[in-house]
């Protein structure tokens, strides 16, 4: 069974982690029409896309991986960009490469949309488990819920749209900002959204992360710049109208409120973690 579905990784020296977020993808029980893998200029002498070649060759008869390979590092923005703008599905589904996917994700997530045709973009629950987990699938509940995002919803709460849960069709007129190199996701959720576009959540955890979503590793480890990147994307929003005062005053508000709730939780978490690294030494 296969969906028209474009699945977009971007890929930035990720030779130990690709492996398992193309492998969760090959094992849908729904298959994409299409993985369109973007290596963003990896400087790690080319292994980076030596794997993306290998794996496109051992899954050559699931179905059809395309690879991109950028000639300048230009961050995840230009990357997701560019496979959005080699897609041929209807519907684009996003995920990183150190992530992965419960093998119904596209079946469950796909089928809604095709159901609710008004619906340009959904997002659902995700998990985060320790990186050396072994991969099991869980068992998903037989009754879940749906909720309708709306700009409000998505204001206030921000677990709502984490990138690898997200699927949007490929018509939006909108793309990831490429001078934002942090919570350029965010920003484009909420434009999309606050452009009177339909998006719904899903409530099932169909996405299994390998890090926190922030404060751990990668881009998202630099907690500080990406509530800068936050606020500046609600700022550009009013700027172009998208929000009004009341909207750009309660969600910058809240966004600061937020990120001291989470600057406490990250540095207990790395003063826990640094305490056990020394225990462990001796």
């Amino acid at each position: 069974m296969y969906v028209p579905v474009s699945v977009v990784v971007p890929c930035y020296c990720c030779e130990d982690t690709i492996e398992r977020a193309v492998v969760s993808v090959m094992s849908q029980t729904a298959l994409p029409g299409e993985v369109i893998l973007v290596d963003d200029a990896s400087p790690d002498h080319g292994r980076t896309l030596s794997k993306l070649q290998e794996l496109q060759e051992r899954f050559r008869d699931k179905t059809h991986i395309e690879i991109i390979a950028l000639k300048n590092n230009s961050g995840p923005s230009v990357a997701r960009n560019a496979g959005w703008g080699t897609a041929t599905q209807p519907y684009i589904a996003f995920l990183d490469a150190d992530d992965a996917w419960h093998p119904q994700k596209l079946e469950i997530q796909y089928g809604y949309m095709c159901n609710f045709p008004d619906v340009v973009m959904t997002g659902h629950d995700w998990i985060v488990r320790r990186r050396d987990d072994s991969f099991v699938d869980d068992v998903l509940p037989q009754k879940w819920k749906i909720k309708c995002i709306s700009k409000w919803r998505f204001i206030l709460i921000s677990k709502y749209f984490i990138t690898p849960t997200v699927m949007v069709k490929r018509s939006v007129v909108h793309r990831f900002p490429c001078d934002l190199r942090y919570a350029e996701d965010r920003f484009l959720w909420l434009e999309i959204i606050s452009d009177n576009n339909k998006a719904a959540y899903i409530d099932l955890p169909l996405t299994y992360l390998f890090k926190a979503p922030y404060g751990d590793a990668g881009l998202t480890r630099n907690i500080f710049a990406m509530e800068k990147g936050e606020l500046v994307g609600f700022t550009r929003l009013y700027d172009m109208k998208l929000i009004n005062l009341i909207e750009f005053t309660i969600g910058f508000s809240f966004s600061l409120i937020k990120f001291i709730r989470r600057f406490v939780k990250v540095t207990i978490r790395r003063i826990s973690n640094t305490s056990w690294s020394h225990i462990e030494s001796f």
